[in-house]
């Protein structure tokens, strides 16, 4: 198994259940392992029965691991400021105030997002040197696949933009004239030495999703969320990024065998239909399915998570990084 394993799917499939088990089972099995949620809708601390932040903290009676809880809203602040800062830098006083303004407006505006919290990922992914196993618990599949759809977008976009400023400095040093020496800027120029910093952040970031990230998809036995799931697979192949497996998640548990009653029946009747969901998920869907796991009548936390972990037969043995060698 990869180092970096993430859990993705619609909304309120259990996403945060699943992958907080999941790094539950790699503690248990000795890997250092850091669980990072992104979803607001319902945090790692709700798990664990404790507070998070944006600093992995060790998890309180468990040994080898340590949760971190990313907000979105906090990482878009954090992102915008640091590309006011940077580009204040490289602008006439004139332009500051025209900068500032556009990144108030981009601030809420789409992509703003994605654009924050994939710089967030990398960012702990460029910095897992600590852990085993960097678990991520991430959003909703729509903005999940948005954002880890960027690095090849990104690459071929700073391209670009470097093929246009070495173009603009190319013409800029030819138009110096009579005794003039042209200014020769293209070394050290410090446009072109930022691009050059995104370019191989977003080529780490495409060659580690590729090469050394696993992906696995949580599904409730509904049809929206088979259907969803269904693109989603299709989607994360048209990224070169392949399903490792599928969960079944929030499973109708069957009655005794001596109910009768109008309620056992109604148990038994959502059971057949869910069966049946799930042999079409077994034959029309490419991914296999690793766990199927039943709903609890109480939060999935203490002695349920570690039940929970048992029923995710997902390996836990860790393959170093590769991309990160590089």
């Amino acid at each position: 198994m990869e180092p970096f394993v993430f859990f993705g799917g619609k909304g309120g499939v259990g996403k945060t259940t699943v992958s907080s088990s999941y790094a539950l089972k790699c503690a248990r099995d000795g890997h250092d392992t850091l669980v990072v949620s992104t979803d607001p809708a319902h945090s790692v601390g709700d798990v664990f029965d404790q507070s998070f932040g944006d600093e992995a903290t060790p998890v309180d009676g468990v040994e080898n691991l340590w949760a971190m809880q990313i907000d979105p809203d906090d990482e878009v602040t954090r992102h915008l400021n640091e590309l006011r800062q940077q580009l204040s830098e490289q602008v006439s006083t004139a332009m500051v105030s025209e900068i500032n303004r556009q990144l108030e407006m981009a601030h809420g505006t789409p992509g703003a997002y994605e654009a924050a919290l994939f710089d967030r990922f990398v960012e702990v992914m460029r910095n897992a040197e600590p852990y085993d196993r960097v678990v991520f618990d991430t959003s909703p599949t729509g903005s999940t696949l948005r954002l880890l759809g960027l690095p090849e977008l990104l690459e071929d976009w700073i391209d670009r933009l470097m093929q246009k400023r070495k173009v603009s400095i190319d013409l800029f040093e030819k138009a110096a004239v009579g005794n003039n020496e042209p200014r020769r800027v293209m070394e050290g120029d410090p446009v072109l030495a930022q691009l050059q910093e995104r370019k191989s952040f977003f080529e780490f970031a495409g060659e580690t999703l590729r090469s050394d990230a696993a992906f696995f998809l949580v599904f409730n036995p509904d049809e929206l969320s088979l259907n969803e799931t269904a693109r989603a697979i299709s989607d994360l192949e048209a990224s070169d990024l392949s399903v490792r497996g599928l969960i079944a998640n929030k499973l109708t548990p069957a009655p005794d065998d001596d109910e009768t009653g109008r309620g056992a029946q109604y148990l038994r009747d959502r059971i057949a239909t869910e069966s049946k969901r799930l042999t079409r998920v077994r034959e029309e869907f490419a991914p296999e399915l690793v766990a199927t796991i039943e709903t609890r009548t109480a939060e999935v936390k203490g002695d349920l998570l570690a039940a929970v972990a048992d029923e995710i037969e997902i390996d836990t043995t860790v393959d170093p990084p590769s991309a990160a060698e590089q």
